[in-house]
């Protein structure tokens, strides 16, 4: 596509979210925009853009203004989407806190944020008291869930927040006008810090713009329809669920049915219940899904497209069975965004979403807008190189060799964007320059993932570099699970590690530990000990201790030996 029709969409589709709530709450405010499943709970427009509205003058009484980073340390959907439009409405800035993290995880995030207001929930209260010492006094919006809605517990002990920190309660917030706020948003504007995992190091917050979160949505949006219902169950601290699913319902004018988090038992009752059509699922939800037995009932049902992240191997199967019309392929990354997308074409006409149950687009019209912007049109019966993630439409990518040079075709190297337009890619690591000067050594975004195009400029992810690990839907780092085992009184030294999991294509966690001189552990005791430092899904799936850890002659670890003791491990104990 040509810059200048570039540059024409991306300013008649505005230049921010906020806008566009704003016009669909002037232009259809009676429609439904929000179903929140867990308490069978609509609101319309009009109801939403009042509610966020509130929150945003409360916001601002309590000093937050332009600028202002606020922290959302939070598990429940509703309250999380309705406080970052609040946010986002003043001009301040969303900087989610994922509601696993425990410790040192979450006492380094408050301190690297350095928030002006922080919003939580009652439940999460402990967690928050166990750092109290660790970053300085705050002002905290607690939420206490009341009689009627789904998260209250009328046995629960009521927990109230450390004296050392200002408590204010939610409701409050509702207490306002609820008039459209007239902050001057640009979409240069830092609208986000949301963190990534750091292969040596902490991890970092990435600093996104407004115009950021327009580029992310940019290629999904152009085949959704505003009559189109977007089902999400994803963490609303990830760009997957707060951005890519639910700021375009947003952005569309479409609607979105919320649930707190995945549940291969209830999902297709979901589904009929929120009147989806749209979903995304990934990697282990899909076998969660296929591995429930068949019923003449598995098609009946309204999802015609669904985006499955990383795509398998076996998507045809998936969506012959459920009826799926469409299927994505792509690249999402919380610092470059949406950098590649691709669309499967996978039944015949008559094989997908039943007709009553249908709406949207047609096929036909969405084909059509494939081939109007570029998208690769694929036909599921075919078979699909692994890997798949389609042609780049707002970003310019390339292949690069350890010297920065571009690679040609069928070439393997690290995958780098550069962004045709201002502000579509981060703006950089808050509050670290190094790392930001690093990843944009020589005018590329390294995004630190390998890869190779073919000769119609379709790429192809190939593999992790620099230590990630990926499971259960989080991008974990080795440094992350080292740092935090190292920390134990009687470990010495460790080394973290991924191996391709048991079930789904993402990772599992193996750890080899040496221990101090006359020290002794079990991996019982310190499974229990991990519990109380590591949200679940970072636990190692396998502990190994070993007396001494593999080391090249300038003393570091060497991982590929260990790689190759527990796959042969593995495999004995399998065979």
């Amino acid at each position: 596509m040509d810059l200048e029709k570039l540059e024409k969409e991306f300013e008649q589709d505005g230049p921010h979210v906020v806008e566009k709530l704003y016009r669909w709450a002037s232009m259809k405010p009676d429609q439904k925009f929000l179903y929140y499943g867990e308490e069978d709970r609509t609101l319309t427009y009009r109801e939403f853009n009042q509610l966020t509205n509130k929150i945003g003058r409360s916001l601002q009484s309590l000093g937050a203004g332009q600028g202002d980073r606020i922290s959302l340390y939070l598990f429940n959907p509703l309250v999380t989407v309705l406080a970052m439009f609040g946010i986002w409405k003043i001009g301040a800035v969303f900087s989610p806190i994922n509601f696993n993290y425990k410790g040192r995880l979450l006492s380094y995030q408050i301190n690297d944020t350095g928030p002006k207001l922080m919003i939580t929930e009652q439940a999460l209260l402990p967690f928050l008291n166990n750092v109290k010492e660790e970053f300085p006094p705050l002002k905290i919006i607690v939420r206490k869930p009341g009689p009627g809605e789904h998260d209250f517990n009328p046995g629960f002990d009521p927990l109230e927040l450390d004296k050392k920190f200002q408590g204010l309660d939610f409701d409050d917030l509702f207490q306002n006008d609820s008039s459209d706020l007239k902050t001057e948003i640009q979409y240069w504007d830092t609208a986000n810090i949301i963190y990534t995992s750091g292969t040596t190091g902490p991890a970092k917050g990435v600093v996104q713009s407004h115009r950021w979160m327009a580029q992310y949505t940019f290629n999904t949006r152009r085949i959704t329809h505003p009559d189109d219902v977007i089902y999400n169950d994803l963490p609303m601290y990830h760009v997957g669920g707060a951005i890519s699913n639910f700021t375009r319902a947003v952005w569309v004018g479409a609607n979105a049915a919320l649930w707190d988090k995945f549940s291969p038992g209830e999902f297709w009752k979901r589904i009929e219940a929120g009147g989806a059509n749209n979903a995304t699922l990934l990697d282990v939800m899909i076998p969660w899904l296929m591995n429930a037995p068949e019923t003449p009932k598995d098609r009946h049902n309204g999802l015609k497209w669904v985006h499955m992240q990383p795509l398998p191997q076996y998507h045809h199967k998936v969506a012959k069975r459920f009826g799926i019309d469409f299927v994505t392929g792509g690249y999402g990354q919380t610092e470059a965004g949406n950098g590649f997308v691709g669309l499967i074409d996978e039944l015949e006409e008559g094989e997908g979403t039943p007709s009553e149950l249908y709406k949207g687009f047609s096929r036909e019209e969405t084909r059509e807008f494939c081939r109007k912007w570029g998208y690769p049109l694929l036909s599921g019966k075919d078979v699909i190189k692994k890997g798949f993630m389609g042609r780049s439409i707002v970003l310019t990518p390339a292949v690069l060799n350890e010297h920065d040079e571009e690679l040609g075709p069928g070439q393997y190297g690290q995958l780098a964007f550069r962004s045709r337009l201002p502000f579509c890619m981060l703006d950089g690591y808050f509050n670290k320059p190094e790392a930001t000067v690093e990843v944009f050594r020589n005018q590329w975004f390294h995004t630190g993932d390998a890869c190779y195009k073919d000769q119609n400029e379709v790429y192809f992810f190939v593999d992790r570099m620099g230590g990630f690990i990926r499971t259960r839907g989080e991008n974990i780092s080795s440094y992350q699970i080292e740092d935090i085992i190292n920390s134990h009184p009687a470990v010495e030294f460790c080394a973290a590690f991924p191996i391709p999991a048991a079930e789904g294509e993402e990772d599992d966690i193996v750890v080899y530990i040496t221990l101090r001189q006359k020290m002794e552990l079990e991996e019982k005791a310190l499974r229990k000990w991990l519990a109380s430092e590591m949200p679940k899904f970072m636990w190692p799936r396998h502990i190994r201790f070993i007396d001494e850890l593999p080391r090249t002659p300038t003393n570091k670890v060497e991982k590929y030996k260990l790689k190759k003791l527990i796959m042969e491990e593995l495999k004995g104990v399998s065979g």
